[in-house]
């Protein structure tokens, strides 16, 4: 029998940083049975590399190894390396690729195959891949996207720690990313245990109205993306204000605006929800506003926000 290889990077001749070493993506291998496969008991986190001004720089790369290390901290996983060694090796996998833009993923994991849920001392490992990355949704600002209130709620910080970036955390979203394409929309928005407004599947959620802009808050455990603190620092930098609050969900049917960030989503429109049009049922002017602001300061194009871009050289 010929055996099928399906990995979706294969052809591409990839390199990957694992415990400290350059390697090919082929080679990064780890058993069957790896407790992070069978628990979901990975950390991990999601950068973007883009083509800017100067070559290509890296998004927020500090804050979201910050955020890499405060995962594992609340998972009581001891980093083997330390915040700038990891930050060093994430530009040394984009370098190594010849990437201008790329998805980075570092993720950390126990590479133990011994069957049982208990980690405590198992050793873990660390790989860190760069892959070429275009629109995750696949509309772009021009179009916007439908969305399914999700059946499902949002876990809480009373059954899982919803501040670290977990593998385990994300079947939550899965399953309502999944019912929300059953029902012919592009994603899904979940509510949390008492009701509000949460987040989207992977991606925070932003409402506009009156001109002013409204986000959920902690309270409503969704995870404080670099992305949403983004969006709400280029809003403020513009003028824009933004309420951090309790939202319901039929705010989101009133709204003259919707969106969704992320950093694989990055700014995008939400158009629909629930069959209901938000505002005329096209992206709104604050929506590209912020959009348009975001990628020119991704790009390099903005001098206000340049501390937040580290260039590969």
């Amino acid at each position: 029998m010929v055996e099928k290889n399906t990995s979706a990077y294969h052809n591409l001749n990839l390199k990957v940083w694992l415990d400290g070493k350059i390697t090919k993506y082929s080679n990064a291998k780890v058993p069957i049975l790896t407790h992070s496969l069978q628990y979901g008991s990975g950390i991990f986190e999601g950068i973007r590399a883009y083509e800017a001004e100067n070559g290509t720089a890296i998004f927020r790369l500090s804050d979201h190894i910050a955020r890499f290390m405060r995962s594992m901290k609340i998972y009581s996983i001891q980093p083997k390396y330390t915040q700038k060694e990891l930050e060093k090796a994430v530009v040394q996998v984009v370098k190594a690729n010849g990437l201008k833009s790329c998805y980075i993923r570092p993720f950390v994991f126990y590479n133990s195959d011994k069957i049982g849920l208990a980690t405590y001392g198992k050793e873990t490992s660390i790989f860190i891949a760069a892959v070429p990355f275009e629109d995750y949704y696949g509309v772009g600002t021009a179009k916007g996207i439908r969305c399914k209130v999700s059946s499902w709620r949002r876990i809480n910080s009373s059954i899982l720690p919803v501040e670290a970036k977990a593998s385990g955390n994300y079947i939550n979203s899965i399953i309502a990313n999944n019912e929300a394409k059953a029902s012919g929309f592009d994603e899904t928005i979940l509510l949390s245990y008492n009701g509000y407004v949460a987040e989207g599947a992977a991606d925070n959620i932003f409402i506009v109205k009156g001109g002013r802009i409204i986000t959920p808050n902690a309270s409503a455990d969704i995870l404080i993306g670099v992305t949403r603190d983004t969006s709400i620092k280029i809003s403020e930098s513009i003028g824009i204000v933004v309420e951090e609050r309790e939202t319901h969900k039929e705010e989101l049917y009133s709204a003259d605006e919707v969106f969704l960030c992320g950093t694989a989503a990055e700014i995008t429109p939400v158009v629909n929800i629930d069959g209901i049009n938000i505002g005329n049922g096209k992206p709104g002017p604050i929506t590209k506003l912020i959009a348009d602001s975001y990628k020119r300061i991704v790009t390099g194009k903005n001098e206000e926000f340049v501390d937040w871009l580290t260039y590969v050289k």
